[in-house]
C-alpha cells in the first residue's frame, strides 16, 4: 500500500476511502505508465502520488471515466517533470555529442520476476526502449507512450501536449521511427538469450576476441553514460579488456531479459542489458553511474 492519505486527512469517512480504494485499483497501470514516461522508478512514484493528491482535491463524483483521466493526469504531470528535466540542461540523446541518459533497470533473480515486476514491465519494457525512448523530445515520449504502448487515443493526447489530434499523430510517429531503429525485438525465448548472453560474459572473462565478435551482431550497438559504439569488432575490443570485471558478474534479469550485475565487495558497480535479436547480440546497455546504481534496488537474491 502506499502513502495514500498521508498528511491530507484522507481515510477518515467511508467517501474518501472509496476513492482511495478506486485509485489503488489503478495504481499498477498509472506506475507503469510513469516509468515509461520517465525511465525512473523512483520519479514514476512521485508522478503516481502526484496523481493521487490532484484526485483527492477534484470532484471525483464527476469523473465518469476514472481510469482514462488518472492516466491523463499521470501523463501532464510527467510531461512536466521531462520538460523541468531539460531546463536543468539534462539532455538527451537528440543532440548526438550529447552524453547517453541512462534510465533505472527494473533487476530479478534469473529464477523469474514477482507479480508486481510483471505489471511494471508488460508489454516488454527492456531496457532498450526506455533508453531511444529517452532521446525523444517530452511530447514525443507522450505520444509514443500513451498512444503506442497504452492505447490512448490521439484525441485524448492532443490537451496534454497543447496540439490538434493531427500533430498528435505526427508526434507519436517520429517517435515510432526512432524506437524502431534504436531498439530490435529481442527474441522472446528467455532461454536462448541466456545462452548467448553467457557466451558473451565467458568469451570476456577469457578475453576471446574472436569469440566475443562471434555472438555479436555486426552492427551491434553498446550505449553506456558516456558514449555508444558501434560494431562488433570495437565492441568486442571494449569488451575484452574488462575481464576483471566480468568474473565479478553474476546473471540477473534486467527488466525481464538475460543480462548481468556487475558486484564488487557487496556493492552493485555495473548494470548490463542485452538485447539478443536472431541468436545474437544486437544491443548492449551499460550503468555505471555510482549515484544512478545507489538508487537500484539489488535486495532480491541476485
Amino acid at each position: 500500500m502506499s502513502d495514500i492519505g498521508t498528511g491530507t486527512g484522507m481515510g477518515i469517512n467511508s467517501d474518501s476511502d472509496f476513492l482511495a480504494a478506486r485509485f489503488e485499483s489503478h495504481r499498477s497501470h498509472l506506475r507503469s505508465v510513469a516509468y515509461r514516461m520517465l525511465g525512473s522508478l523512483a520519479e514514476a512514484d512521485d508522478a503516481v502520488q502526484e496523481a493521487w493528491i490532484k484526485l483527492s482535491r477534484a470532484d471525483a463524483g464527476r469523473v465518469e471515466n476514472l481510469g482514462g483521466w488518472l492516466t491523463t493526469v499521470v501523463g501532464r504531470v510527467c510531461l512536466d517533470m521531462l520538460r523541468s528535466r531539460r531546463t536543468r540542461g539534462e539532455e538527451s540523446l537528440e543532440d548526438p555529442g550529447s552524453p547517453v541518459r541512462m534510465p533505472e533497470p527494473v533487476l530479478s533473480p534469473v529464477s523469474g520476476i514477482d507479480p508486481e515486476q510483471e505489471a511494471l514491465l508488460a508489454d516488454s519494457v527492456g531496457l532498450a526502449l526506455l533508453v531511444v525512448l529517452e532521446t525523444l523530445t517530452p511530447a514525443e515520449r507522450l505520444a509514443f507512450v500513451l498512444h503506442d504502448l497504452f492505447a490512448v487515443p490521439y484525441e485524448e493526447i492532443a490537451p496534454i501536449v497543447g496540439r490538434t489530434a493531427t500533430a498528435s499523430r505526427q508526434l507519436a510517429s517520429r517517435a515510432r521511427r526512432r524506437v524502431q531503429g534504436g531498439a530490435p525485438a529481442p527474441d522472446p525465448d528467455l532461454a536462448r538469450q541466456r545462452e548467448v548472453v553467457d557466451a558473451f560474459l565467458a568469451a570476456a572473462r577469457e578475453g576471446d576476441f574472436d569469440a566475443l565478435v562471434a555472438v555479436l551482431d555486426p552492427d551491434v550497438v553498446a550505449r553506456s553514460a558516456g558514449r555508444v559504439t558501434v560494431g562488433a569488432t570495437a565492441v568486442a575490443s571494449g569488451a575484452s579488456s574488462f575481464a576483471h570485471l566480468a568474473r565479478m558478474a553474476r546473471p540477473a534479469l534486467v527488466n525481464g531479459a538475460a543480462g548481468f550485475v556487475v558486484v564488487s565487495e557487496g556493492r552493485l558497480v555495473g548494470v548490463l542489458a542485452f538485447t539478443v535479436v536472431r541468436h545474437r547480440i544486437a544491443v548492449i546497455d551499460i550503468l555505471n553511474d555510482p549515484e544512478q546504481l545507489a538508487g537500484v534496488d539489488v535486495s532480491l537474491d541476485l
